[in-house]
């Protein structure tokens, strides 16, 4: 449906490149999310397959036809954004009947269109209901509803879920995944918000300066992060310099670590994830000792930030039950499952 070949877009103030030799594809009936800090490009990456910024170099196809010299109006593509965008002078049905009159579409065929819209974001009954008295999440179905009007054979969303409050926002991206699944609509979504992207893509995509740092299922990325970037920008912060020896295992600043089999024997950077950093009595753990310093509710759990007798922190996780209190002095252990070597 959508590829994106070398793709580079270039800033004059200040002078740099947003984007920088992209190439992606995204397949027909599948959401995959641009995942990445401010400033990494995923917005402009947007904007670029809209035909709304002008490209450097490179190529965006949609449906295999190059959309050079195309305009965004004739992309056939829908584009979301934060704030939704919504005409305040008109009610809900006039919004959501926006694209369709463009079109010029019959009256009678647009007013069915929308009551079906309406119907499929939760809303049903909405058209006169005026924008202003519209909740956060409800603005935030009028402006979905709107950009599916037209039938758009790419949907695009820019930061869709940022402007609402965190209960809302994990309702309604698993009710957006289910709702693009029944359509079989394709959507390429950008955020920065990582909870939100493994949620809702088929496919991730990390971005960092302007160039793509990894691409694939939520699964793939969380598990394997393909680097010292990637992980710590999803959250990952246990990492340090290791050894990698014969027998299956590393040489760190925390003492020997397990490693996975197969992992290449050099020096490399070593991620043990804080579901791997299991908690023993203080003598016997084959880990370093640690110090409980601080303790962070998480609902069914507990994350803990340990201090070792040796070495840089570590972060870990415990049942809530059983979940030391701080300055507690624990033992600890590392499961070679929750270890990733990542490149030097």
């Amino acid at each position: 449906m959508l590829e994106l070949d070398g793709v580079r877009v270039r800033f004059e103030e200040p002078p740099h490149l947003a984007l920088d030799g992209v190439d992606l594809a995204v397949a027909e009936h599948r959401t995959v999310c641009v995942l990445g800090p401010s400033g990494s490009g995923k917005s402009t990456l947007l904007r670029a397959v809209a035909g709304l910024q002008p490209l450097a170099a490179g190529a965006v196809r949609l449906a295999g036809r190059d959309q050079a010299g195309v305009p965004a109006h004739r992309r056939g593509v829908g584009l979301m954004f934060q704030d939704h965008q919504l005409f305040p002078q008109h009610d809900v049905g006039r919004n959501i009947a926006f694209g369709l009159r463009v079109r010029r579409v019959p009256r009678a065929q647009a007013e069915r269109r929308v009551a079906e819209l309406l119907d499929l974001v939760g809303l049903p009954g909405a058209e006169r209901r005026p924008v202003a008295s519209l909740s956060g999440g409800e603005q935030q179905r009028v402006a979905l509803a709107r950009s599916l009007a037209p039938g758009p054979r790419l949907l695009m969303l820019d930061e869709p879920l940022g402007a609402l409050d965190r209960t809302l926002r994990e309702r309604l991206v698993v009710e957006l995944r289910q709702l693009f699944r029944r359509l079989g609509t394709t959507v390429l979504a950008v955020t920065h918000d990582q909870g939100e992207a493994f949620a809702l893509a088929d496919r991730v995509v990390v971005m960092r300066d302007g160039r793509i740092a990894q691409e694939g299922t939520p699964a793939e990325v969380w598990r394997r992060p393909a680097d010292e970037f990637t992980a710590r920008f999803l959250g990952f912060g246990n990492v340090a310099e290791a050894v990698v020896r014969e027998g299956g295992v590393a040489e760190t600043p925390w003492g020997r670590v397990p490693v996975p089999d197969g992992t290449p024997a050099g020096p490399c950077r070593l991620l043990v994830r804080p579901s791997g950093v299991a908690l023993t009595g203080p003598e016997e753990g084959t880990g370093p000792r640690c110090t409980v310093r601080a303790r962070t509710f998480r609902g069914d759990h507990v994350v803990l930030l340990l201090d070792p007798e040796r070495g840089p922190r570590l972060e870990a996780t415990a049942p809530l039950r059983s979940a030391p209190p701080e300055g507690a002095t624990v033992g600890t252990a590392f499961d070679r499952d929750e270890v990733v070597a990542l490149p030097g």
